[in-house]
């Protein structure tokens, strides 16, 4: 939880700060810089209370593996982002630490597979990793569902659960480089000691603009067709491989 919460500051310092764009843009290496050692160690303690057994193990690296070739078949693919289906049902049938720790292996794998490593991959990982976890926080993961009502009910869950994901994870994904994303003095840009509502409002702007109805919305849209239609048989299957 704690190092959750410093990842968030990370990602939302242009909200805190009065730095001038200039600035900003400075200081990129050493936000990431900063992240890294931070992914390192949030690793490291996860790995240690979660990994109990070569069954879990196996099965993270299965699923890492399946998330990997997807999320590396649907890049570029205008937010086609279907990684998202697989972290969903892994956290929810694993919990959330398996979800969280699903979630950081399935970038920083897939990122080093096809080039895609950069000072953002570092975020993106808290950010997938956030998305597996929150799937295994929602309620009833303990007490499957045994009939095709209840059944029904998980999977419009997850889904509802991936959409607003979908949204979520644009968005702070977008909150880190804000200030320098765009040039100064405009509706949507970084204001320098202004107040938090305002830099607020101006990056809700942006963010609307620039990936929440394009990208975002084709991730949620994605998201969401593919837990209809595989979630239900995808989660039994998991769920019978218990941890």
């Amino acid at each position: 939880m704690a190092a959750s919460l410093m990842a968030l500051a990370a990602f939302a310092w242009p909200l805190f700060t009065s730095a001038l764009p200039t600035q900003a843009q400075a200081a990129v290496p050493f936000v990431v810089f900063a992240v890294v050692p931070l992914l390192v160690v949030v690793m490291s303690l996860i790995l240690d209370g979660s990994i109990t057994s070569s069954k879990t193990l196996a099965l993270l690296g299965l699923l890492t593996a399946v998330g990997t070739a997807v999320r590396i078949a649907s890049t570029g693919v205008g937010g086609f982002e279907a990684v998202f289906i697989v972290l969903i049902l892994g956290g929810r049938a694993f919990g959330a630490r398996f979800g969280f720790l699903l979630g950081m292996l399935t970038i920083a794998l897939s990122s080093a597979l096809w080039g895609g490593l950069g000072p953002w991959t570092a975020f993106q990982m808290f950010a997938a990793g956030w998305v597996g976890a929150g799937a295994g926080l929602l309620p009833g993961r303990n007490t499957p569902p045994t009939d095709k009502s209840s059944r029904r009910k998980e999977i419009v869950m997850l889904a509802v659960y991936g959409v607003c994901a979908s949204y979520l994870f644009g968005a702070i994904m977008n909150l880190w480089f804000w200030p320098f994303g765009v040039g100064p003095e405009t509706d949507i840009s970084y204001v320098p000691g202004g107040s938090l509502f305002e830099n607020l409002s101006h990056f809700a702007v942006y963010t609307l603009l620039t990936s929440t109805l394009t990208w975002d919305t084709v991730r949620a849209i994605t998201t969401a067709v593919g837990l209809a239609l595989i979630g239900a048989p995808a989660l039994k299957a998991l769920r019978r491989a218990k941890l």
